[in-house]
């Protein structure tokens, strides 16, 4: 009788336990590096948003001769106020709703400015002034 050996393919627990073992590796090296650049996009992204707000002030100012009061907020960007604004030839966003910044809060809209005619503030990751890193503030006037 010929005992024929059957060849079994596969992979063994040992091989499948180094391959589970090294992806962690891989990935605790990997993991904070890819976190960070995706914590700075949406910093980034904040700050051009504040840009586009801002321009569409600027653009406000020109046409209305104002910018917005501190009452009428952002929102005159999209609606036109009521009262004084006859000159009001909006929308001045592409949208028709206020972006919220990529952390999902409010822009904060202060007029007069401390810093400008208008000051436009994100307040980072956590949503509280101050902070570093993602939590850090991000501001019109810098």
């Amino acid at each position: 009788m010929k005992s024929s050996r059957r060849r079994q393919h596969g992979f063994t627990l040992i091989e499948l336990l180094v391959v589970l073992v090294i992806l962690g590796l891989l990935m605790s090296v990997v993991g904070p590096r890819v976190m960070k650049y995706v914590g700075g996009a949406k910093s980034d992204t904040a700050r051009m948003q504040i840009q586009e707000l801002a321009s569409s002030l600027d653009m406000y100012h020109l046409e209305v001769g104002r910018y917005p009061t501190q009452d009428q907020g952002l929102k005159a960007l999209i609606e036109k106020p009521s009262g004084s604004a006859d000159r009001w030839n909006g929308p001045y966003l592409r949208k028709s709703a206020i972006p919220k910044d990529p952390w999902g809060n409010d822009y904060q809209y202060r007029f007069p400015g401390q810093h400008g005619p208008f000051d436009l503030i994100s307040n980072g990751a956590d949503g509280q002034p101050g902070g570093e890193g993602e939590d850090a503030d991000i501001v019109s006037w810098e």
